[in-house]
């Protein structure tokens, strides 16, 4: 498991280069959207309301709520739509209450239909209205309510006599006249009091006028969530899995991507990095069949989780790279002589590569006499390089990665192993060097390939040419590049 923290700049990368498989799930996820859209009928939602006047506290107007969604304000409503209507128990799914400002209940219903949903929310608030008053009327005692009506007038004659005393009682130039209406006032005030209190004690009948504040909009469009919220969920869930899962794959992945953790794994010495220069059409793998015409379809033929070299920019300063590389690799040599490439099968950047070096050291040896590789004969005399004039040159073998086998040493001074990162584990890697040391060869050196998109120029009306002129072949090689042997 990869123990590196994962930046916005990797998540780019990794869109970018996955842009087509990411594109293609994307649309897979807008046509379950769509597909869920087809299974869920439209809903459509509207609401009523219903003011409760008079002062009511916050936990009365959440009984009256729950009132309104109770099972006998719901029969009623089922009652009232008739046999073609939901029962109860649908309606209780169907139909929402909640306290809002200024002591009003919502009623909410959602049907299959704007009409319905009218309907519905309608029913409701008039069947809640009516059953809360006449919860208030069966409870009301007549003869409680003349009694109230009768004490609210004793008390306001009691206050008038007060007041008329009071003004009997004088101006208040006595200290008796003082004390008799400071008397009289603290009376009408105690009676004040105890009316109020009698007032808040029965607050049934102010709050029994519930009024229905007009019909319920008939809804204009579908009730969450819509045809075009699901698609758009869809597309965004199949999009946001997909990138959790390729981090998740990169983050657990035991391939090698660095140049250090190759070259441990090799025991080799690292010399350095060379791009090799593709496009779109230019095969990077060498499987066959519609499996492989689909991942070069979706761009899965090409590592996302590997940082792009950056590009020596044109053919000049791609040579310079091979030739540094060229450099270090004679200073780690004992002397001249022939060298053995070791290329993974499989790994087609590196088998260009070495190639395109082989070609190099075979272009800086001018004595050197250049021979193609025999596959089924490594050791015959038209399958070496013969150097000359005390130069070294290079043969270029392909090994597989599942039971690597090396040629046995000859007269070669060492192994040179040129791969592509982030295509092989340190298992895989190790093997190689085992199998090299069993041949009796010496890891000197690794060379990391990578793959860079170059552009071809363009002139006015002209076709597409190369960068620059291609180089004139060695005898019995093609493309720069001698063959290799397998």
């Amino acid at each position: 498991m990869s123990d590196d923290t994962i930046r916005l700049v990797t998540v780019g990368r990794m869109i970018r280069r996955r842009r087509r498989l990411l594109t293609l799930l994307a649309v897979l996820g807008a046509l379950t959207g769509y597909g869920t859209s087809l299974l869920v009928p439209p809903r459509y939602t509207t609401s009523a309301s219903v003011l409760l006047p008079g002062a009511w506290e916050e936990r009365e107007l959440l009984t009256q709520a729950q009132v309104a969604t109770s099972s006998v304000v719901l029969d009623r409503v089922a009652a009232a739509l008739g046999r073609s209507g939901p029962d109860a128990g649908g309606l209780r799914e169907r139909v929402r209450a909640e306290a809002a400002d200024g002591n009003i209940i919502k009623v909410s219903g959602t049907a299959g239909t704007p009409e319905g949903a009218q309907r519905l929310s309608d029913l409701v608030a008039q069947e809640f209205v009516a059953f809360a008053t006449k919860i208030v009327g069966d409870d009301a005692d007549p003869e409680a309510a003349a009694r109230l009506q009768a004490l609210r007038q004793t008390v306001a004659q009691t206050g008038r006599r007060i007041t008329q005393l009071a003004e009997a009682a004088g101006p208040g130039k006595s200290v008796e006249s003082v004390q008799t209406r400071t008397e009289l006032a603290k009376l009408h005030t105690s009676l004040q009091e105890a009316m109020d209190k009698l007032e808040q004690a029965a607050p049934a009948a102010g709050k029994a006028n519930m009024v229905v504040m007009g019909a319920a909009a008939r809804p204009r469009g579908e009730a969450p969530p819509t045809r075009p919220q699901l698609v758009a969920a869809g597309a965004l869930l199949f999009f946001l899995c997909a990138v959790v899962g390729h981090l998740a794959a990169a983050r657990m992945g035991r391939r090698l991507r660095t140049e250090p953790e190759i070259a441990a794994a090799l025991g080799a010495t690292p010399l350095g990095t060379v791009d090799v220069p593709g496009g779109p059409s230019w095969p990077r793998h060498e499987d066959r069949g519609p499996r492989a015409g689909i991942r070069r379809l979706l761009g899965l033929d090409v590592r996302w989780d590997v940082e792009v070299p950056y590009a020596s920019g044109d053919e000049t300063g791609r040579l310079v790279r091979y030739r540094r590389v060229w450099a270090r690799l004679q200073n780690l040599l004992p002397g001249p002589g022939r060298l053995l490439v070791v290329v993974a099968d499989g790994d087609a950047v590196a088998r260009r590569a070495a190639g395109q070096l082989a070609a190099e050291a075979a272009r800086v040896s001018p004595g050197s006499r250049h021979s193609p590789e025999a596959p089924d004969a490594p050791d015959s005399p038209d399958s070496r390089v013969s150097p000359a004039g005390g130069e070294t040159v290079l043969r270029v073998v392909e090994v597989s990665v599942d039971r690597p086998m090396v040629p046995d040493r000859a007269d070669e001074s060492g192994a040179l192993v040129v791969l592509s990162a982030g295509s092989w584990t340190a298992g895989e890697l190790s093997a190689i060097a085992e199998a090299c040391a069993d041949a009796g060869h010496e890891v000197v050196g690794v060379v990391l390939a990578g793959l860079v998109r170059t552009r071809p120029a363009r002139s006015g009306g002209r076709t597409r040419k190369s960068a620059a002129p291609a180089r004139p072949a060695p005898d019995g090689a093609t493309d720069g590049a001698p063959e290799v042997a397998r």
